[in-house]
């Protein structure tokens, strides 16, 4: 197939997805590993979907999956299956607790982040294909710099990074905040610190970086919040469920349902930017640098 063949062929296929409200796009990442970056994708896609709104959680650490080992779940399919062509998307959904729609990835399948322009355009199909109705679209990204990771990024609308009270976690947080910035022209940031001890802590935490991107980088970061270091959220780890369900009064699973609302209250994009189509679009241009459209 000709790329101008493979354009009007994605062309057709995002007009046919029939989304009737925009959709908030949420990319959850971090520096490094280790900070409880997809506890944070899980526990939020589960308390949104609590109070209403209408989930899915994609893994996006393509190489390494473990959403569905965090909720206890066990797909049979997942994006692999999708761009072999064997499943469709909605073939590869699975539901999660509170009823959120989870995209499984696909644990030590290392190409899936190195898609060819075929792959891309299938990939795009699938999502234009999609008939669940969506209003948020939360992304657990990999954790580190990589294609994966920027790619992910730059598609989305919101970039909340993660962080925690250790230096190689500050230090990785800036590395991939100058990254998104210098290199793809990201310049807002919501900053969430974990595992924080006291809210004072998480503030503190979240100053420490400000200082920096503030003096050597043109940025806009945003203190989203905290989640407390909590006992409940090992044990809720170990059973292989969320928090919020698992222990909904515990201090964790309280401010998860905060950050849920706070997250509820940000803007929502009025074009068609806001929409999963467009979502996917950004994804493969930011991934094969063609057609770049504005956000």
């Amino acid at each position: 197939m000709f790329m101008s063949e493979m354009r009007v062929d994605q062309a057709a296929g995002l007009r046919r997805m029939a989304q009737p409200n925009p959709v908030r796009v949420i990319a959850v990442t971090s520096g490094k590993g280790g900070v409880g970056k997809t506890n944070v994708s899980v526990n939020l896609s589960v308390a949104l979907s609590d109070a209403g709104k209408r989930v899915m959680l994609m893994d996006a650490d393509l190489g390494l999956a473990n959403v569905d080992v965090l909720l206890g779940l066990h797909p049979n399919k997942n994006l692999s299956h999708v761009i072999d062509g064997e499943r469709t998307l909605e073939e590869v959904i699975i539901t999660g607790p509170s009823g959120i729609m989870v995209v499984p990835a696909a644990s030590g399948v290392k190409r899936l982040a190195e898609l060819s322009t075929m792959e891309n355009a299938g990939l795009i199909r699938a999502f234009s294909e999609l008939s669940h109705d969506v209003d948020t679209l939360i992304i657990d990204t990999a954790a580190g710099i990589n294609e994966s990771v920027t790619s992910f990024s730059r598609a989305a609308q919101e970039v909340v990074v993660v962080v925690c009270d250790e230096p190689a976690s500050i230090t990785d947080a800036y590395a991939l905040i100058k990254v998104l910035s210098l290199d793809y022209d990201l310049h807002h940031f919501r900053v969430l610190a974990n595992q924080a001890h006291s809210a004072q802590e998480g503030r503190e935490l979240f100053n420490k970086i400000s200082r920096v991107t503030d003096r050597y980088l043109d940025v806009t970061l945003e203190f989203m919040g905290v989640v407390p270091h909590d006992d409940y959220l090992r044990k809720a780890v170990k059973k292989q469920r969320a928090v919020v369900q698992a222990y909904p009064r515990s201090r964790s699973s309280i401010a998860f349902k905060n950050l849920a609302q706070k997250t509820d209250k940000w803007p929502v994009p009025s074009a068609a930017g806001g929409h999963l189509e467009f979502f996917v679009e950004r994804l493969i241009q930011s991934r094969n640098g063609y057609m770049e459209m504005p956000v």
